[in-house]
């Protein structure tokens, strides 16, 4: 937090701060630290570009030249960043808990498949991120309600636009979905891990 707050905007500074838990604040700051490490790679403009919010609080560069967004759930941070398309993302720590509690969450097609898996906790989690990436995506949040659409073999459609979906895999106890509005090739999915305390020039 000392060694990279200050060298953001001020109002992202009060943002970071607002938080009531410091590993909040700690979250969001690594985000926003993957963000311009992510968009560094496109171009060297946004290392001091601002990030704007639309009214349901989805951020966005301005110019709209790359595309991204950001997620986090225990300990890890990710920000998938394109200039592909608009791009949804979300990553969840695969908890034990009462997956019925979430049954009004899913369709009847999708609550009759996480039923009869194998792993149902592990299907849980898969529909749940795939879900999340989708309403990200949509600019619109929650918003949409996550039982509107259905995820049919990692395509969902609301309101008549299109989401591909794809599972990046991190870890073995979280599940991570990316939503793209164009179909990817694996190929051009790459996955970076950065320490922040052995990567400090990108910042300065």
């Amino acid at each position: 937090m000392q060694e990279f707050l200050l060298r953001f905007p001020l109002d992202f500074q009060k943002k970071i701060m607002s938080y009531r838990r410091w590993q909040d604040a700690q979250l969001s700051l690594l985000g926003r630290i993957l963000l311009y490490k992510g968009a560094d790679n496109f171009s060297k403009k946004y290392k001091k570009a601002n990030v704007k919010y639309n009214k349901y609080k989805k951020p966005y560069f301005e110019e709209d030249k790359i595309y991204f967004n950001i997620s986090h759930s225990g300990e890890i941070v990710v920000c998938a960043v394109t200039d592909v398309s608009d791009i949804g993302i979300d990553i969840e720590l695969q908890c034990d808990i009462q997956i019925e509690d979430f049954q009004l969450q899913m369709t009847k097609g999708e609550w009759a498949k996480i039923f009869t898996s194998i792993n149902k906790l592990d299907s849980f989690y898969g529909y749940w991120t795939q879900k999340e990436a989708v309403i990200k995506n949509s600019g619109k949040g929650l918003s949409v309600p996550l039982k509107s659409f259905e995820i049919l073999e990692n395509v969902a459609i609301i309101e008549g636009k299109t989401f591909f979906l794809k599972e990046i895999k991190l870890h073995e106890k979280y599940k991570c979905h990316i939503a793209t509005c164009t179909l990817l090739d694996e190929t051009s999915i790459k996955i970076l891990e950065l320490d922040p305390s052995n990567d400090h020039a990108y910042l300065s």
